[in-house]
């Protein structure tokens, strides 16, 4: 059964649910609670009073975001389009990335480790196979380059 979000009360429980699973920005909780019925006006003043109360948090969940999809292996620029997609302004995903502390190369060695087993392509298809794997992930053509060519992390 469903609970029917048609008081501030229960709008702001069905958010605080949803916090209490994982972080949330403000545009997909918005989404979220829409998906469950829950006016308009109650949405913006239930997620304006978490805001303030410290409970929704951009930064936070940016910052959690950014970190899980890493240790999945996604690189930079796949994070910032999944980011972008969610309705994050793009300063913000930048200034997150600049201050996630992450060593985008070593991510990328880790990566290419687990899925290749460390084996350096033999031949231009595999080169090529491998790359677009990497870039699939979100990692830079430079990047991928530098690992793929043999220099990774000496240089």
């Amino acid at each position: 059964m469903t609970a029917v979000l048609d008081t501030p009360v229960a709008v702001r429980r069905a958010a605080m649910d949803l916090l209490a699973r994982r972080e949330h920005g403000r545009v997909e909780l918005t989404r979220k609670l829409r998906q469950r019925g829950a006016p308009p006006e109650l949405i913006d003043s239930a997620l304006d009073r978490l805001t303030e109360e410290g409970l929704l948090s951009e930064s936070r969940y940016l910052e959690s975001f950014i970190a899980y999809r890493a240790r999945s292996g996604y690189g930079p620029l796949r994070i910032r389009e999944e980011l972008s997609q969610r309705g994050l302004l793009r300063s913000d995903i930048e200034q997150a990335l600049r201050e996630s502390g992450l060593d985008w190369q070593a991510q990328l060695q880790e990566t290419w480790q687990r899925k290749y087993s460390g084996q350096l392509p033999g031949d231009a298809r595999e080169r090529a196979q491998q790359g677009r794997f990497l870039s699939y992930r979100g990692y830079s053509m430079e990047m991928i380059g530098r690992l793929l060519s043999g220099r990774g992390l000496d240089d």
